[in-house]
């Protein structure tokens, strides 16, 4: 699927739910399915500056698509990045740094968190693009 393909699925799903406490909820479910970044990846390095939680980030080249794991200790941010990662992950660096972030805004997101953790959103959308910068320049 295209990039554009999973955020429209996902603003499909939020739509299904009547109120914010069942999306709450439902980013929380998604955190718990998050591909686990692997503890050795747990480094000050694969922080993201910006999060009020802890949040890890790791991409690796696998042939031509990026593939991202991560971890975070709350577990809201948890399926933020999760959700994030559903979006971008499996996808080529290009496609990555052409692709906007509007569905963030479709869905709601942002303006249902704090200023702390919707700046957590955005440090963890720059952090992803900046993977895909530099696999990109890798070319």
């Amino acid at each position: 699927m295209t990039i554009k393909e999973i955020q429209n699925e996902i603003i499909d799903e939020f739509s299904m739910f009547d109120d914010w406490m069942q999306r709450y909820e439902y980013i929380i479910d998604l955190g718990k399915n998050l591909p686990l970044i692997k503890e050795e990846f747990k480094t000050d390095n694969n922080l993201i500056k910006g999060c009020q939680s802890k949040v890890w980030l790791q991409g690796e080249q696998n042939d031509d698509k990026i593939v991202f794991t991560a971890d975070s200790d709350a577990i809201l941010t948890k399926g933020i990045i999760a959700i994030l990662i559903r979006a971008f992950s499996n996808q080529k660096a290009i496609d990555i740094l052409n692709a906007d972030t509007d569905f963030i805004d479709e869905i709601g997101l942002k303006e249902h968190l704090s200023p702390t953790r919707a700046n957590g959103l955005v440090s963890m959308i720059k952090n992803i693009k900046m993977y895909a910068l530099a696999f990109d320049a890798k070319k």
